[in-house]
Formats: structure tokens, C-alpha cells, sequence
């Protein structure tokens, strides 16, 4: 891999497009195994390079500088001042927005522009989803003036409240008597908690991409807490975070996550490494015993233990070696550059670490038993919890993020897969500031079968993970002609409808194809979605929709996700068995399937 010369799959170009589907995951995953996408390293450069200059650099010189903390430079100056990490907060919260912060750029299926978000929030007419129908005042799926005035007032609330500076606390000084910065004012945050839930209900995708299952609760603790209640309960939801997202990795989804992660970091160029974490390449590329135990030692161990630890743990050495741990643990994850690169969350989960427990450590009287009421202290640690529970259990009714299970394998997914030219019609979509990616790649240069094979690696890397596997055997199942079809993963191709997703398949249910539906009108199997759920953490099923996008769901059915992991990303044995549960019309007659497939299908 060169500066500028990435790492192309070896195979020819003029066959390549043509050949059986299966035989073309097969190459794409054992090329994926040593060389992930294949980035030329300019592009991991050029995150690197936004993230220090807009993020780090920019951040930390606007918020010591509004805060009279700074110089920006002097880092001993101004890392424990409480007004620089509220400011910090919120310019986050300002740039994930934006849109340029998680889920932008090439890695995440942003090519040209690199950039979704504000050009889609900004504009009137692109699609809106709703989260929840019943909610008086949300009907539509059309972005009116209305909605981006709420987006464009929500970014300057955010603004104003990071230049301000901050203002004196009684309960600041209290705890802090020589502090003089003050903290961010109150009242400049009721304005952006507010709009935090007006946009959220009026789209989904808006709140999603403010994290706002992280950053609304750090706002009302800003707003309504004293100083030492704060910091306490930001500790409780730092930790909520942490060890929701570490019990999300138990089970048999993240280990498959783990492999082809560390495949695709920039940061790991040897080969034997990265197969290391597969059970015998290129015969089995299935996780290995590495991957297992960085999975579950290194992954789902870290971030319920210690954090747990530094919730109680009143050892100055204890804590050290925690926030220590922590720290790795998320510079680990930013090295690996993961296809949703939320890198700017990352450093921050670092930043935090450090100023929430070394800055106000438990000793120094901000523990979790020092809260001034321990009803507070209950009840905020049973409001964080409610949402990964009823997540887990239900995962139908809460995103994936809400759920804190933040990459941890057990998505909402889907394959896209259209007739022959049928994808072109999504470029008449009205409104939309971008057209398909692999049009996005041609405008930057690529030929037309380049761009194919590219787009074609992520439905490779999708058929690395447990839920690939099932969605694959449905289309298998439901498709004869899958050879000749378009197929896209659901992820990276509806960031150009709406502008962003964060591996959330909730982003990209039948509300988004009914909305896209409405304003295109595909022919019945033009344009055909094998869309399946997060698995329930009490059972063992996961339950898939085939969806027309002209007729609406035309099946239901379950896999089990244990058939799923065991098979080969390509599938050599044939689809994994499906239970079907309904039907729009007749099950497609054995005559209609493939005859290879129908063999596997028959008893």
C-alpha cells in the first residue's frame, strides 16, 4: 500500500463483474483478511489531519480560549478545568451535526462530497424519518423549512454556548474555591437540550447523529446539577456506556466484528498479524482463538471490569491503572480507523477518562456515595440503564446507540439488491445533494468497473459478520437471478439518501424505502431489501423481512445466529436454514431457485 496507490483486489477486471456472486465474496473476503478496504494511506492521513486540526487543536484553542483557561498549549493549565470539559461536550455534539465528525468521508461510503449531513439537514425536501408515528405533529417523511430551521437553530445554540464564557457557580466555588473560570452558563443550555428533542422527533437520523443517547444526558446534568452532582453523574454515564457496550460484546456476534476490524487498521501492516486473528487462511477464514480472546478478554472484560473499578475504587494506583487501560483501549480503537470512524467520540471517551477520574477522583469526595442525595444517584443510574434493557430485550423499539451497543456485531442490517440498471433510478431522487457511490467514484476519476469491485468490498466485509451470512442465505433464497443483480450494502448506500449511518439498520428500514419508494416508484423487483433485526439478548434468533420496495414486506423469518456463525463468509454449503414464518404470496417454487441452491433448500 502506497501514499496515494491503494491495495486493489487482484482479479480481472474484464470477468470479474460477471462472475457467480459467492465466487465473488470468496475473493473480496480473502483479499479483505490482509488488506481490509485497501486504502492508499492518504485517506487515514487525511482523518488524521481533520481530526487534529478541527477537532484537537481547534476544540481545545476555542474552549480555553472563550474560557480564559488557555493558552490552548498549555495543557497543564486547562485539562481539569470544569468549563473546558463542558465546552469540549459541546463541540462535539456541534461537529457529529455538522456532519463532520463520525461517519464522514471515504471510510464510511462518503466519497464525493466527503461530507453528508448539513447538505442534507440544511435542505428542504430530502427524506426525514420519524422515530415514532404517534407522535402529534411528525407525520411525513419530507424536510420542511420548519425542520431545518429547528437543525440550523440547534447548531447555533451549541455555538453560542461554546463562545460564551462561563460564569460563576456557588457550588463550583464550594468545591473548587480557587477556580475562576466558572462554569458554561445554565441557562445557554436549555436551548440546545430542547432542540436536542425536537429535531430527534422530528427525525431520527438527526438525533442519531448528535449522539444524543450520550451527549443530551451530559447537557441536562450540565444545566440542572451542582458542581459535585455533575461530575458524579457523569462518572455513572460514562460508565453506562462502557459497560452496556461491553455486555452488547458477549454472545456470538463480535467476535466476527474483531477479525476483519483489525484488518482493515492502517496501523497493523503485517500480514501474519491480521490472519493471525483468523482460524487457517485462506481455507477457514473464520475468527480464531486470537480474535475470540481479543474479543472477549480484550473487549467485553475491559470495558465492564474496569470501568467498574473506576467507578469505586478509592487506590490512587488502582485508578491510575484504569484510566491507563481505558485510555489504550480507545486509542486502540481509533488506530483500527472502523467503517463508521467515530474517531472525534473516541478521543474525547479518552479526554473524559482522565478528567472525570484523575481530575475528580473518589478520594477528593466526588465517589458515587458523596452524590447529595443517594435517590439522585438511583435514579439516574436507573434512567441511564432503561434504554440499553428495554434495547436488549426489544431491539425492534430502540436504536442500536440508545442500546450502548456501540460495534458490537449485533446490528439491524440489510442487503440492497436491484435489477439490472435499476440503482441509476435512485440518482433521480429529488433533492438529494449526492448520487450513488459508485457514480460518487467515477466523478472522482475511477473507471466504472473500479468503482464496481470497490462497492463490491463492503458487501464482502458485510458477509464477514454473523448477520452477512443470513442475509445473504435470504437472498439466495428469494432471488434466482442474484447473479445478475446489483447488490449494495444497505449501510454504506443509504449515507446518500440521508447523509449519514452509523451501522444502524433502524436508519434504513422500510420507512426509508417507502419514503424513497414514494417519490421514484420502482417496479415490483426492481429493487428488492433483505432487512433483519438485532438479535434479542435472550434469544437466539435473529428475524429477517424481504421487502419490495413496490409491494411492502413480502416475507418473515428467523435464522438462528449460531447456524450463522459457523459458515463461510461466501457460503460454499449454500444458504444456512431459514425458518419462515410468512408469506405475501406462495414460497417461490423450487423450479424458480437455482439449481444449487434449490438443493440446499430441499429436506
Amino acid at each position: 500500500m502506497g501514499f496515494k496507490t491503494g491495495d486493489f483486489p487482484p482479479v480481472d477486471l474484464e470477468t470479474f463483474p460477471e462472475k457467480p456472486l459467492q465466487e465473488r465474496l470468496r475473493a473480496l473476503a480473502l483479499h479483505w483478511v490482509e488488506y481490509g478496504f485497501g486504502t492508499p494511506k492518504m485517506i487515514p492521513a487525511t482523518y488524521v489531519v481533520k481530526v487534529l486540526l478541527l477537532y484537537v487543536l481547534g476544540g481545545t484553542a476555542l474552549a480555553t480560549w472563550t474560557s480564559d483557561a488557555g493558552p490552548f498549549w498549555d495543557v497543564t493549565h486547562w485539562w481539569n478545568q470544569p468549563v473546558v470539559y463542558q465546552k469540549l461536550v459541546l463541540w462535539t455534539v456541534f461537529l457529529e451535526t455538522v456532519g463532520v465528525a463520525g461517519s464522514w468521508g471515504p471510510i464510511a461510503g462518503k466519497f464525493k462530497p466527503m461530507t453528508g449531513g448539513i447538505l442534507f439537514w440544511a435542505r428542504t425536501g430530502t427524506i426525514r424519518l420519524r422515530p415514532w408515528k404517534r407522535v402529534p405533529f411528525t407525520s411525513g417523511d419530507r424536510r420542511t423549512v420548519g425542520d431545518v430551521l429547528l437543525y440550523l437553530a440547534f447548531l447555533v445554540s451549541l455555538l453560542v454556548a461554546v463562545l460564551l464564557p462561563g460564569v460563576p457557580s456557588a457550588s463550583l466555588t464550594e468545591a473548587l474555591p480557587d477556580n475562576t473560570s466558572g462554569l458554561v452558563r445554565p441557562s445557554l443550555l436549555i436551548a440546545p437540550i430542547a432542540l436536542y428533542v425536537l429535531n430527534g422527533l422530528r427525525d431520527k437520523t438527526v438525533f442519531l447523529a448528535a449522539r444524543g443517547e450520550q451527549y443530551l444526558p451530559a447537557l441536562v446534568f450540565f444545566a440542572v446539577l451542582p458542581f459535585t452532582d455533575m461530575v458524579i453523574a457523569a462518572k455513572l454515564l460514562i460508565c453506562a456506556v462502557w459497560v452496556g457496550a461491553g455486555i452488547s460484546k458477549f454472545g456470538r456476534h463480535f467476535t466476527s466484528v474483531v477479525s476483519p476490524m483489525i484488518s482493515n487498521s492502517p496501523f497493523v501492516p503485517a500480514k501474519w498479524i491480521k490472519r493471525l486473528h483468523y482460524r487457517d487462511f485462506p481455507r477457514d477464514i473464520r475468527p480464531s482463538r486470537t480474535a475470540t480472546f481479543m474479543a472477549h478478554v480484550g473487549g467485553s472484560t475491559v470495558e465492564i471490569v474496569t470501568p467498574l473499578v473506576l467507578l469505586f475504587s478509592t487506590n490512587r494506583w488502582l485508578t491510575l491503572a484504569g484510566v491507563v487501560l481505558m485510555v489504550v483501549f480507545h486509542l486502540f480503537i481509533t488506530s483500527t480507523f472502523p467503517l463508521a470512524v467515530p474517531l472525534e467520540w473516541n478521543l474525547l471517551f479518552v479526554y473524559l477518562s482522565v478528567f472525570l477520574f484523575l481530575g475528580f477522583p473518589a478520594w477528593d469526595g466526588y465517589g458515587v456515595g458523596d452524590m447529595s442525595s443517594p435517590w439522585l444517584a438511583v435514579g439516574i443510574a436507573a434512567g441511564l440503564a432503561f434504554f440499553p434493557i428495554l434495547g436488549n430485550l426489544r431491539p425492534d423499539l430502540v436504536s442500536f446507540l440508545p442500546s450502548m451497543r456501540q460495534y458490537a456485531g449485533n446490528w439491524a442490517s440489510a442487503l440492497w439488491a436491484f435489477a439490472p440498471g435499476a440503482e441509476e433510478k435512485l440518482n433521480s431522487l429529488p433533492h438529494r445533494p449526492t448520487k450513488n457511490q459508485v457514480d460518487q467514484l467515477q466523478a472522482m476519476g475511477y473507471p466504472q468497473v473500479v468503482a464496481e469491485v470497490t462497492m463490491q468490498q463492503t458487501i464482502a466485509w458485510r458477509s464477514m459478520h454473523s448477520q452477512g451470512r443470513g442475509l445473504f442465505s435470504v437472498l439466495l433464497r428469494n432471488l434466482p437471478d442474484l447473479d445478475r443483480r446489483t447488490v449494495r450494502e444497505a449501510e454504506f448506500a443509504c449515507n446518500s439518501l440521508i447523509g449519514f449511518n452509523f451501522g444502524d439498520g433502524h436508519l434504513h428500514n422500510i420507512d426509508l424505502i417507502n419514503a424513497v419508494q414514494s417519490r421514484i416508484g420502482f417496479a415490483p423487483g426492481e429493487w428488492i431489501v433483505v432487512w433483519v433485526e438485532s438479535q434479542p439478548i435472550h434469544r437466539g434468533t435473529q428475524q429477517y423481512q424481504v421487502i419490495d420496495a413496490a409491494l411492502g414486506v413480502i416475507e418473515r423469518g428467523t435464522w438462528k445466529v449460531a447456524d450463522a456463525v459457523k459458515e463461510q463468509p461466501w457460503l460454499p454449503n449454500g444458504p444456512i436454514p431459514l425458518d419462515v414464518t410468512w408469506t405475501r404470496a406462495q414460497p417461490t417454487p423450487a423450479s424458480a431457485v437455482r439449481p444449487d441452491v434449490a438443493e440446499q433448500l430441499a429436506p
